[in-house]
């Protein structure tokens, strides 16, 4: 097992560009457009296909204009036309022609108070990997009206890094434990453990109601629905997904249990919709729980829905294991407290 360890992510100031321009042959492209540019493909990048390099640098560029300079031979590695399909190596050198870009909304800045929060969310940053403990409330990746979330700001936060990439989700409301890779190569390989079922992921739920006893694995399939109003919401249902997920009674109190729950698929809402399912909704979930049971929850304290990713284990390319345990926030342990002082 790996030492746990806090790192403090280097000054914004201190940026340094992830690749160069040579400024003697740069061309004026017009407006939104830009120079020829030179860029070293850094050793984290290396096997990620030219196309999408391409289409990541070149923001507001249709594929279909980048598959065409390529085509073209307008793009260069090394000086020799490649392929769409070619895979890149680490110092390989990338010429990018003039290109005329579409003028993009300006991109939400992380504020120092996110920033702050952030560095001392960091409870894992070794060979290439991240762990961060996710405050709730904040998405994961902008879009769907977020401007910003969780993988912007640390990109904003590590501009020395090329490479910063989530290996899987939490939900907007969930908090704890989620792993983001700094390599590409750290990103396949923990994904593939992932896939496997190799990749361990442990969370705490307090559940509304008395948890059966037998009730240790759910097997329920697990299929998107849309409603007439246009929300989103995942419901068992027999032509859905297979989903499987152990729960582990940890703490009883009157009118709830503290579970530990182990997602073994990876379903959207899995742990939330297989409470639901067994007739112990979670505490404060809007989507899952009734209302007349949040507010039962809500006088004592909770004001979130209460799921917390506690702990994530997986290996790194070498075959080092990672164990990474990430605290209960004080809002759901105070929850506890309550619960337990009313016995």
């Amino acid at each position: 097992m790996m030492r746990l360890m806090r790192s403090t992510p280097p000054n914004k100031k201190s940026a340094t560009p992830s690749h160069t321009v040579d400024s003697a042959q740069a061309q004026s492209g017009g407006s939104g457009g830009a120079g020829v540019q030179f860029l070293t493909v850094p050793d984290e990048l290396a096997g990620q296909r030219i196309d999408n390099f391409l289409q990541a640098r070149l923001k507001g560029v249709p594929r279909s204009r980048i598959y065409r300079i390529l085509r073209k031979g307008e793009v260069r590695v090394n000086k020799g036309r490649v392929k769409a399909e070619y895979r890149l190596k680490g110092g390989d050198v990338v010429r990018v022609p003039p290109i005329r870009v579409a003028e993009t909304p300006e991109k939400p800045v992380a504020g120092e108070q996110l920033r702050r929060v952030l560095e001392s969310a960091i409870l894992f940053d070794e060979g290439g990997l991240l762990v961060v403990n996710k405050p709730a409330g904040l998405a994961v990746h902008g879009g769907s009206g977020v401007r910003l979330g969780l993988i912007e700001a640390l990109r904003q936060m590590y501009p020395q890094s090329p490479f910063m990439e989530l290996v899987h989700r939490l939900d907007r409301d969930t908090s704890g434990a989620i792993l983001v890779a700094r390599k590409r190569s750290v990103l396949l390989h923990v994904q593939a453990e992932l896939r496997a079922g190799r990749m361990g992921k442990s969370y705490l739920a307090l559940a509304s109601g008395k948890w059966p006893r037998s009730q240790k694995l759910v097997e329920a399939p697990l299929r998107k629905n849309t409603l007439k109003s246009g929300e989103r919401i995942v419901v068992v249902d027999g032509e859905g997904k297979p989903s499987r997920t152990r729960f582990q009674v940890m703490e009883r109190f009157t009118g709830a249990t503290l579970v530990a729950a182990e997602p073994i698929t990876g379903r959207t809402h899995q742990i939330r919709v297989h409470a639901q399912f067994v007739g112990c909704p979670l505490a404060g979930d809007p989507k899952y729980t009734p209302d007349d049971i949040n507010g039962a929850f809500k006088e004592k304290g909770l004001k979130r829905l209460f799921l917390h990713s506690a702990e994530v284990r997986c290996t790194l390319p070498d075959g080092r294991s990672v164990s990474v345990a990430a605290p209960l926030p004080e809002e759901l342990e105070s929850v506890l407290q309550r619960l337990r002082s009313e016995g």
